[in-house]
């Protein structure tokens, strides 16, 4: 299933300030339990509960087509943990992209997001 983006500014704004973190060598995860969650899930035609997932690339990090691939890493790094593992739905996640992201294979990323979301409680073992 095709992920559904954080559209507004208030909602990347309310996950960093109210959201648990983690802080990896390339990239940072939020995540904050969403309030909207039961309004998307009776719009979704399975009606199951969906994750909205929001990525962030500073400029800092390149020019337009390295901001791009690490976008797209991070998106194949996300549906490698998605495929193997059951996460929660219903959570507001941020992927903050950091340095080290810039040579990382999409594994690495995978490995990183999969601990990320062992720590912070939104993988069900």
């Amino acid at each position: 299933m095709k992920h559904i983006a954080i559209g507004e500014n208030h909602l990347y704004s309310k996950a960093y300030a109210k959201g648990s973190k983690f802080i990896g060598k390339s990239v940072i995860v939020y995540a904050l339990k969403d309030y909207k969650a039961k309004k998307l899930m009776l719009a979704n035609p399975q009606k199951q509960f969906i994750n909205r997932i929001g990525l962030t690339v500073s400029k800092k990090l390149g020019h337009a087509t390295v901001r791009n691939r690490i976008k797209r890493i991070l998106r194949e790094g996300l549906r490698q943990v998605e495929t193997v593992n059951n996460i929660q739905k219903g959570y507001l996640i941020v992927l903050v992209a950091r340095q080290g992201c810039i040579y990382a294979k999409s594994t690495d990323i995978a490995v990183e997001i999969e601990k990320a979301f062992k720590v912070l409680k939104l993988i069900n073992l």
